[in-house]
């Protein structure tokens, strides 16, 4: 399947105290560029993320946005720490009998002391593999919004090549008629022009002529990439850049056939395919 680089995933798991939630956007690059947007307490988990994605996408401007959230309607419930609790005690006991005038330790500060507070929340050890799986969820949910805006571009980019097949099927039977057509034109003209020209001469500027004219490698050449052009689109996958490639190879025919062509109707062939290969190009630009 072939894949565009636009698309939008989001993902939501409820851990109880907390609530994960991952967004993942993505747009149009030549490489793949990753800017994450993580709150401090979940940044260990970016590695991990990074790692997902890097195996999944290979182009694309991707942001990713992970958050979390207090459930306040969770009900939470606070533990002091016994044995730093009977710690403190004996350490003021002696202190004191060494200080009797030392003032004791309030219940704030006790409160206050490192560790002495324990909760039933949530640590990142704990969340660690909820993140991965909400990663790989909203990758998928992202590779399949891409898969399905590039099945869109691809249908479009398969009218245009129907289109231009037609083209090049209205031209080709053309071509011998013209180069005739122009071939007498043109002896006529040197007869009229040089009288005392050498027939055998005049045959050979003719033949010339007609060959500078003749676009019949062009049009086999077009041909030819729009089956290239059709093979990858089948066989999908990675194609951007390849497809970038071709466009130029047909635009570069299409530029030698208006040029060459001495006929205003196989002119505007030349002119419609163009137009149809910048119509591509610009769909190109987004896929993978």
């Amino acid at each position: 399947m072939i894949h565009s680089m636009t698309g939008f995933a989001v993902q939501t798991r409820d851990l109880g105290p907390v609530s994960l939630h991952l967004e993942l956007r993505s747009v149009n690059s030549r490489y793949l560029d990753l800017n994450f947007r993580i709150v401090e307490d979940l940044r260990q988990a970016e590695p991990a993320i990074r790692e997902q994605i890097t195996g999944r996408l290979s182009r694309g401007k991707v942001e990713c946005r992970l958050n979390l959230q207090t459930n306040n309607a969770a009900p939470r419930t606070l533990a002091l720490n016994s044995g730093l609790l009977a710690q403190l005690a004996d350490a003021q006991t002696k202190v004191q009998a060494q200080f009797p005038s030392a003032k004791p330790m309030s219940v704030g500060e006790l409160l206050r002391w490192p560790g002495m507070l324990a909760d039933d929340g949530v640590t990142f050890e704990q969340m660690q593999p909820a993140i991965a799986e909400l990663a790989r969820a909203a990758l998928d949910e992202l590779v399949a919004t891409r898969g399905r805006e590039g099945e869109k571009l691809a249908e479009m980019i398969r009218e245009r090549i129907t289109r231009m097949r037609e083209l090049v099927e209205l031209a080709t039977p053309r071509m011998p008629a013209i180069v005739v057509e122009y071939q007498n034109k043109l002896t006529a003209r040197l007869r009229d022009a040089v009288a005392t020209l050498d027939e055998d001469r005049i045959r050979q500027e003719v033949a010339l002529y007609a060959q500078r004219i003749d676009v019949a490698e062009e049009l086999t050449r077009l041909t030819t990439h729009l089956d290239e052009l059709e093979r990858i689109l089948k066989a999908g996958g990675s194609a951007g850049k390849r497809l970038d490639f071709l466009m130029q190879e047909l635009n570069r025919e299409a530029n030698t056939l208006a040029s060459k062509s001495p006929a205003t109707d196989i002119t505007a062939v030349a002119m419609e395919m163009k137009v149809l290969i910048e119509q591509i190009r610009e769909q190109v630009q987004n896929l993978e």
